[in-house]
């Protein structure tokens, strides 16, 4: 009886660190699928983006193999302080207020907001929005944006949505007449869609990174990886691969920069 026992336990601990190492080398890394041209599903459902592409690379670098977990914007930055996923990505911009919270590694693509409008409207840019409703990313920084400006451009009402797609549902249908959101992902969404027009970049100097719990280890370690890809070209070939242009050098998606630190309070 003792040797069965005895036996048993060495099976379930055998298979307690097969498990073990077999989730040791996994990185979960939380998206909000539906944000182009980051983060997507393609015709065969099978997850793409530019950040896709870059996290299985980091990944890989560390010897790990991301997993791709589906989450709203706004649910990724508790889920990766509660270390329900190591990493997080989704066009995310460095802030002040939120390096006080979350880590991030240095940033590799720099962007700002932008204003999308129905073709048809006739809208011209932000004065247009006057008495009008506009749609944001809940928590983005768009959110951030329209809120703090909403009085200058008398903008009647802002309605927050969880996605880029949901977003260009209501625009087309009348439900809201102007959408702020980053200028990439819009640039991007409305090429082969005439029915829409981004009418006009707003300026925030917004730089997108990998986001990761307070402190971790594992921020560090990725930011090696990702100026060891930006000397190799790797990061500057997803920039062309996905916008279909040739990264500026003086971009943060070429040059390599120093890990955000927030500033001592």
């Amino acid at each position: 009886m003792r040797r069965h026992m005895l036996k048993i336990a060495a099976i379930t601990t055998v298979a307690w660190f097969t498990f073990g190492a077999a989730h040791a080398d996994e990185m979960k890394v939380g998206a909000n699928i539906g944000n182009v041209p980051w983060e997507f599903q393609d015709a065969s459902g099978k997850l793409v983006g530019f950040e896709i592409d870059l996290v299985e690379e980091v990944a890989k670098r560390l010897g790990k193999e991301a997993k791709i977990e589906n989450i709203p914007f706004n649910g990724l930055f508790s889920a990766v302080q509660s270390g329900q996923i190591a990493a997080a990505v989704s066009s995310i911009t460095i802030t002040e207020k939120r390096l006080q919270s979350v880590s991030f590694a240095q940033p590799y693509y720099d962007s700002d907001q932008s204003l999308t409008v129905t073709a048809a409207s006739g809208i011209k840019n932000l004065d247009g929005m006057k008495g009008k409703v506009v749609g944001v990313d809940t928590g983005s920084t768009g959110d951030m944006w329209a809120t703090a400006n909403q009085a200058k451009y008398g903008i009647t009402e802002i309605r927050r949505f969880e996605g880029l797609a949901p977003a260009m549902l209501d625009l087309e249908a009348g439900r809201i007449q102007g959408y702020i959101s980053d200028i990439p992902a819009l640039l991007y969404y409305v090429k082969d869609k005439s029915q829409f027009a981004v009418v006009q970049r707003i300026e925030t100097g917004e730089k997108y990174s990998i986001m990761f719990a307070k402190d971790a280890p594992l921020a560090a370690d990725a930011n090696k990886v990702i100026s060891a890809l930006k000397k190799e070209g790797f990061i500057a070939g997803l920039h062309q691969k996905w916008f279909g242009a040739k990264a500026e050098d003086t971009t943060s998606t070429v040059q390599e920069r120093d890990m955000p630190k927030a500033a001592a309070q």
